[in-house]
């Protein structure tokens, strides 16, 4: 098999496998009730308790109407709760509950072994390549995206 096919075998059999991965992974008997997108969007609503949903939405690359709807999923779950600003009551901020919280270190533990498994078989000459190398594949979706939303 020549080296652009290898690739293109790997590489789309690793991202079915990440996905179907991360879904089992993630979603455990404590956290059954939510999807593997919830978890994402979870993750981008962070620990900072400053996100609005506009900023999460940006970070996702989905519209605020979209955002919308999971959000209202997530609260009335216990993942998420609104708070208005005080000093301009049109900002709504979106933060984590306690559920959330445990959700989303949940979700970042799960992360860390996978980026770990991958450091651990390298050697510290090899880190380098593979991080070009994923820079690589990560600007060529961003242009594609880009590319395709213009």
């Amino acid at each position: 098999m020549d080296p652009h096919e290898t690739i293109n075998d790997i590489l789309v059999n690793l991202f079915n496998e990440i996905l179907k991965l991360e879904e089992e992974a993630i979603i455990t008997d404590e956290f059954k009730d939510i999807t593997n997108n919830d978890m994402h969007i979870i993750e981008a609503v962070g620990l900072s308790g400053e996100n609005t949903m506009s900023v999460v939405a940006k970070k996702l690359g989905i519209t605020a109407g979209s955002l919308t709807t999971s959000v209202n999923s997530l609260v009335n779950k216990k993942y998420v709760k609104r708070q208005r600003s005080e000093e301009d009551r049109r900002v709504v901020f979106i933060k984590l509950t306690e559920k959330g919280k445990r959700a989303y270190e949940h979700h970042r533990e799960y992360h860390r072994q996978m980026t770990e498994a991958v450091i651990s078989r390298l050697d510290e000459n090899e880190v380098p390549v593979l991080i070009k190398t994923l820079t690589g594949l990560s600007d060529f979706f961003r242009g594609y995206n880009d590319q395709m939303n213009n």
